[in-house]
């Protein structure tokens, strides 16, 4: 089987979007989308401008459209598309619409099954109506909990053409093409690749031999591979993926710049100076724990370089005090991940006083036990242990669409022109 690449364009800003499909169609690229952000930030239009700019390109409108399909597909024909997507959980008489839209312009429905539950049995009853594609769709938030695109049993059975969308790279490409699917729908993979051709290429490549070619980016992450997605983003970039929210506030860094913390949380309250519990959480916490103490933001310290070689003898990732430490120069020539919120030579006494394990509030932020902590020379960020997977997926994704961004200004733009700020201010 031939099958088609599909590159889908869903950045809201215009002129980016035909730069990389420019950068597509020169690396191979069989079919350009106009994705559904794209379309409603450009407007149609955006589609006619794809088509001049990809001549004998496939032209693909993602409209996701749930009603008025007659209206809408002759929108996108008439500005030049090829296909026009129209949703699966929409009522038969806006698909039916649609393609009798579409046709009379010499464009193609392809049916959008996000959402169905039953894939096969949509295509069974939609096929009449003349539509030409099902695209088998797993959706970019589902992929932020870890789902991916399933080469599903039935995809040789659809009485359609089948495409297949949804987190798709390299690794997975051939081995859907070897399912059956006809189009392969890739999006970031490409998109945010420094070098869009090569991305292009190196997916083509794995598409004709079905075979997968390795990816060091462009991955999805489940819970049991946590660690070392989070090894992979800065404290910045989940900073972003959680909406700029779990970022600990007056928490710095003690331990030096190269120094990295990643590790599921081990709380402990005490008072100022009372450093009976924290030191006692070493012996509780397991291997690759953060042991992370709420001090009252108090100024005598309750952890040092004793505590810290017991730390290290004991595995532990690293510690975030809230309150004080002390013998910082033991503790950066240990090498153990230290952060906190004062350095003071002055300590007090071990009263025991508090507890391990409560829920406690660090540099402003709800932690408990077992939630996973970030640390790196910007400062901490706390992830809930329920979101851990869909924080982590959306942290790699805000790195690679910056890998993007840094290859787009290293050739002579500037941030505010790519991101077309001006565009996005508020009146």
């Amino acid at each position: 089987m031939n099958a088609k690449l599909q590159v889908a364009l869903d950045m809201p800003q215009g002129s980016r979007a035909l730069q990389i499909a420019e950068e597509a169609v020169h690396g191979g690229a069989d079919w350009i989308e106009a994705g559904t952000p794209l379309i409603k930030s450009e407007g149609i239009g955006i589609v006619r401008q794809l088509k001049q700019r990809c001549p004998g390109k496939t032209i693909v409108a993602d409209l996701k459209t749930m009603d008025v399909g007659a209206l809408e597909a002759d929108m996108a024909a008439k500005m030049g598309a090829d296909v026009v997507v129209v949703m699966g959980v929409a009522g038969d008489s806006t698909i039916g619409e649609a393609v009798r839209a579409a046709t009379k312009s010499g464009a193609k429905v392809m049916v959008d099954m996000m959402a169905v539950s039953n894939p096969l049995q949509r295509a069974v009853e939609l096929a009449p109506l003349g539509i030409s594609y099902i695209c088998l769709h797993v959706g970019v938030d589902q992929q932020m909990h870890g789902e991916m695109a399933d080469p599903s049993e039935w995809l040789r059975d659809s009485p359609v053409g089948v495409a297949v969308a949804g987190g798709i790279n390299s690794e997975s490409a051939g081995k859907l093409v070897a399912a059956g699917a006809e189009i392969i729908i890739v999006g970031g993979a490409i998109t945010k690749s420094p070098d869009v051709a090569v991305a292009v290429r190196t997916i083509k490549r794995a598409m004709e031999t079905s075979s997968p070619v390795e990816s060091p980016l462009f991955r999805r992450y489940s819970e049991e591979k946590l660690a070392e997605a989070f090894s992979k983003v800065s404290t910045a970039n989940i900073c972003d993926a959680q909406h700029r929210q779990g970022a600990m506030r007056g928490i710095v860094q003690r331990s030096g710049k190269e120094r990295r913390m990643i590790g599921r949380a081990v709380t402990v309250q005490t008072a100022a100076g009372d450093w009976a519990k924290p030191v006692e959480a070493i012996d509780i916490a397991k291997p690759g724990d953060v042991i992370v103490v709420d001090a009252g933001g108090g100024e005598r310290a309750v952890w040092g370089e004793l505590a810290s070689r017991s730390a290290i003898r004991n595995n532990i990732a690293g510690l975030v005090v809230d309150g004080a430490i002390r013998d910082l120069e033991e503790i950066r020539e240990s090498g153990f991940p230290c952060y906190s919120r004062f350095v003071s030579p002055e300590a007090g006494e071990p009263m025991g006083f508090g507890g391990i394990g409560p829920k406690i509030m660090c540099g402003g932020v709800t932690v408990r036990n077992g939630d996973w902590i970030i640390g790196d020379s910007d400062g901490v960020v706390v992830v809930p242990v329920e979101r851990a997977a869909e924080i982590a997926n959306r942290a790699l994704d805000v790195l690679e669409r910056e890998n993007r961004l840094r290859e787009e200004i290293a050739r002579g733009s500037t941030l505010s022109k790519v991101q077309d700020l001006k565009k996005w201010e508020k009146a």
